[in-house]
């Protein structure tokens, strides 16, 4: 096929794809979609099959951590871990919003970093619903706290986002030393977040709560907990003896399952089920029409545009344009299209679009898929997500965030290396 039809078909494939992840039309799931048009540009030569094959087989160990993780999380949330973090967030807010509001960005950004962002998402904010109702409190300062810690407080860990993985395993970096060098830009951004939110809310956290009946503290679930402690302590354990850590995720699920099965808490098809197959099958499909637009000629126009190096500047500019393209096509294809030509310049560069891809969806609904899954949650709750709301606040955190963590991130780099 000629290049600039190739170029043509990519993308209008692509948009569409993305159109169909964010609308959802009947309902359907993105796979739908997505997995016909990768068909689609290896049929019509916009992308050779050795070219399809080499992304599938990249992607291959990040889709089956993805699938491990998520059964964990659906795990420790049989195992009442997110319900007794409800009532220990209820008791000792003590009717104190803004107290809340400090053990919700706690809670988030803990369960995201370890579980990932969708777990916050799907797990916690209903959670974080119910809490707020039964406080009397004004719901949306906590909720929207969830979305935008889902997606600020995914830099920590490799484990934290999809983004994340694929980052991890484009940067040459091990788990603790990734860890070693986000962990202040994780800090700085989730206080940047904390402050706007103090006064972008003010009002709702003066309305005031009440202190919930008296109850029984909630037990909490050990199990659960030892084995997410295990299973981290395996990621770090995995990545320097140079096993994928998608080895890890699968023994911590597979304790859990094993478990809860005996127990007759969980099925055979509920396992499977938390695994998000549809969605697995998304990212695979969604991977390889973006690298069919890359092959095209994308790879060429955003070459330029990024800088060389990993001083302070080259940082900067590296974190805004992935913050500005994960609002026009999403942070996944984002980060599949950035992260082969920004890591020639190294481990920093690779970082600095972890920043902007993370940071940057909390502009725009269409920003990540997350925060589209946390919209449909609000919805289902009752709750109304206002747009303009949504954007003014994006519009102070995302900034803030990137004016202060890409500094954290340079720092970092200087003193610690790579």
């Amino acid at each position: 096929m000629d290049s600039s039809l190739a170029e043509v078909v990519s993308v209008v494939l692509l948009l569409g794809v993305l159109a169909c992840a964010v609308v959802r039309p009947f309902g359907m799931p993105e796979a739908v979609v997505a997995v016909p048009a990768a068909g689609v540009v290896v049929a019509v030569g916009a992308i050779s099959p050795a070219h399809a094959g080499d992304e599938a087989a990249r992607l291959g160990p990040v889709i089956g951590f993805l699938a491990a993780v998520l059964v964990l999380a659906r795990l420790c949330d049989d195992e009442g871990l997110f319900h007794a973090c409800g009532a220990w967030m209820a008791r000792t807010a003590a009717g104190r919003p803004r107290r809340l509001l400090v053990q919700v960005f706690v809670a988030a950004s803990g369960i995201t970093a370890v579980l990932s962002l969708d777990t916050t998402i799907v797990l916690l904010t209903p959670v974080v619903f119910a809490t707020a109702a039964r406080l009397g409190a004004r719901a949306e300062p906590h909720v929207y706290a969830c979305t935008h810690l889902a997606n600020t407080g995914s830099l920590l860990l490799p484990v934290s986002n999809l983004t994340n993985l694929l980052a991890f395993a484009a940067s040459g970096l091990s788990f603790t030393r990734f860890a070693a060098l986000m962990v202040l830009p994780w800090l700085v951004a989730i206080a940047a977040e904390y402050v706007v939110f103090r006064r972008f809310f003010a009002a709702d956290l003066d309305a005031g709560a009440q202190a919930p009946p008296t109850a029984e503290p909630r037990e909490v679930p050990l199990f659960a907990l030892i084995t997410v402690a295990c299973t981290l302590a395996g990621f770090v354990l995995t990545s320097a003896i140079g096993v994928d850590p998608a080895w890890a995720a699968l023994a911590g699920a597979v304790v859990l399952a094993v478990r809860a099965l005996v127990r007759r808490r969980t099925t055979p098809t509920a396992i499977v089920r938390a695994t998000a197959i549809p969605f697995l099958a998304f990212v695979l499909a969604l991977g390889i029409v973006v690298r069919a637009v890359v092959d095209n000629g994308l790879a060429g126009a955003l070459g330029r545009l990024i800088p060389d190096g990993t001083g302070l500047a080259a940082l900067f500019a590296i974190a805004a344009l992935a913050a500005l393209l994960a609002n026009v096509v999403n942070n996944l294809p984002a980060v599949l299209v950035l992260l082969p030509l920004t890591a020639p310049s190294g481990p920093g560069a690779v970082l600095a679009v972890l920043i902007g891809v993370n940071l940057g969806p909390n502009l725009t609904y269409a920003g990540s898929l997350a925060t589209l899954l946390w919209r449909r949650i609000v919805h289902e709750h009752d709750g109304e997500v206002e747009l303009g709301r949504f954007t003014r606040l994006g519009l102070w955190t995302v900034p803030a965030g990137l004016l202060l963590s890409v500094p954290a991130l340079w720092l970092s780099l200087t003193v610690i290396g790579v």
